[in-house]
């Protein structure tokens, strides 16, 4: 068991023991509205998994499905189709960016965007930076967008917590979608390898 503490007060505990317990505050003591990961958060996920955490989000008042919570991203990143679905193409500003990926392998962006997000009662207004590759998922959530909002992921967990007016809310993750896009990805890429 270990256990961290940074200067501004934060604690993180980690257990190997069944009844692993996670804590994220910003103060010494723990408080009602700290956001804690309990076992019975996992309670009905398809276990042991290795799952990437997949939501669905309202985006202007639309319920986007296939979210990827990205910790990693430097981005928030939404697909150009997404925008052009919605009527709001006409929205992109032009700007481009390279945002780099996987392998070092780069993507040129053809835009950017503002949009106003609802997760659980939490509205902000957040920049996008729009894309017209081949993507499994709608939408990327990056850091911009969990630190501006102050969630706090769990892949294991497969849910976001977060603090709002009435106290700390949770986004569960959809493990059936990941598990369809990867079969997807999986197929597809079989797919490229047999016409080669």
């Amino acid at each position: 068991m270990g256990r961290t503490a940074t200067e501004q007060g934060t604690v993180d505990t980690f257990s190997a023991t069944k009844k692993t317990k996670v804590s994220v505050t910003h103060s010494k003591r723990l408080r009602e509205d700290d956001i804690t990961f309990t076992e019975e958060d996992a309670d009905g996920l398809l276990l042991p998994h290795n799952d990437a955490l997949v939501i669905s989000l309202n985006v202007l008042d639309f319920n986007i499905k296939r979210v990827l919570v990205d910790p990693g991203s430097l981005a928030n990143i939404i697909q150009w189709r997404v925008l052009d679905q919605a009527k709001l193409n006409g929205s992109i500003i032009p700007a481009t960016k390279l945002l780099p990926g996987f392998n070092l392998a780069s993507v040129t962006t053809m835009g950017e965007i503002l949009l106003l997000t609802n997760a659980e009662g939490v509205m902000k207004t957040n920049l996008f930076e729009v894309e017209d590759g081949v993507m499994g998922y709608n939408i990327i959530l990056g850091r911009p967008w969990l630190h501006e909002i102050k969630v706090v992921p769990s892949t294991y967990h497969q849910m976001l917590k977060l603090p709002t007016p009435e106290g700390i809310k949770q986004i569960r993750g959809h493990q059936p979608a990941t598990r369809e896009i990867n079969a997807i990805s999986v197929s597809s890429n079989k797919g490229k390898e047999h016409t080669s």
